[in-house]
């Protein structure tokens, strides 16, 4: 066993994790919604406002983007860690955004909500050290490689340290399935809900790499436990510089607030 204090025998009752009013964990089932990348001021605050509108409880974005190729566009840094505040102050909603090194934990805190570890830095353990120093929510994806022990190891790397407002990402893993980007493990969020007291999300977005499946793999998401849902949404996804194939068109994300919605109230949750 390479992990205890994320397993439920350490904690009696299921973790609500409270992000500026947001309760993440609890009966309603968390809508984060945005751009893979932040592009500009004028991109950000338009999907803000639309999501919100549409039913997002909080704003996702990425100003430090870790690509397969270096030529690939790698986001406005601190820049967009500003736009992102901007739009916060706006609409209200709190941000999630992806840190990448241990040495930017400081300046991505200034602004953001809830700090994203992606996929390929599950196990970047320095960082997840350094994240169990601080006193904010981690958001932790599930490595498309990692098993749910490997996940809930590194999970634990950020106990260890004090912080224990982690929230699980299922976003996917590697399978031998070519037709979707990843092949999202459903079955891995009543399991992990059943051993850990953590709440868990799902990224139906990454998880299918398809703008077509995203609703429907978020529908199976809720309806397996998910505690909420990250999702890409673009306002052109045609001509998004990160993600496009499987980010939603704002109107698309209306209809995933409502097919969610009857889901989440079919198992006894809401939205």
């Amino acid at each position: 066993m390479t992990y205890k204090l994320v397993l439920r025998e350490s904690h009696k009752d299921d973790l609500v994790i409270d992000v500026n009013g947001v309760e993440i964990g609890g009966e309603k089932v968390v809508i984060i919604a945005g751009p893979c990348s932040v592009e500009s001021l004028d991109q950000i605050l338009e999907v803000a406002r639309e999501v919100k509108r549409l039913g997002a409880h909080m704003l996702r974005g990425g100003a430090f983007k870790p690509r397969t190729s270096p030529y690939s566009f790698q986001g406005l840094g601190e820049e967009g860690l500003k736009f992102l505040s901007i739009a916060r102050e706006e609409t209200g909603l709190p941000i999630v955004t992806e840190v990448m090194d241990p040495r930017d934990i400081p300046l991505v805190s200034k602004y953001a909500d809830v700090l994203q570890v992606g996929a390929r830095n599950m196990q970047n353990f320095t960082l997840l050290k350094e994240l169990g120093r601080i006193n904010k929510p981690v958001l932790l994806k599930r490595g498309f490689s990692a098993s749910i022990d490997e996940w809930l190891g590194a999970a634990e790397y950020i106990l260890v340290g004090g912080n224990n407002k982690v929230i699980l990402c299922e976003r996917g893993i590697r399978t031998f399935e070519t037709h979707t980007r990843f092949t999202l493990s459903v079955v891995s969020i009543p399991f992990v809900k059943k051993l850990s007291y953590l709440p868990v999300i799902a990224d139906p977005s990454h998880a299918t790499g398809r703008r077509d499946l995203v609703i429907p793999a978020a529908k199976a998401s809720v309806a397996a436990g998910a505690d909420g849902l990250l999702v890409e949404v673009h306002p052109n996804p045609d001509q998004a510089l990160s993600d496009g194939p499987q980010s939603l068109t704002t109107k698309e994300f209306g209809e995933l607030v409502r097919e969610v919605r009857r889901i989440a109230e079919a198992v006894g949750r809401s939205l």
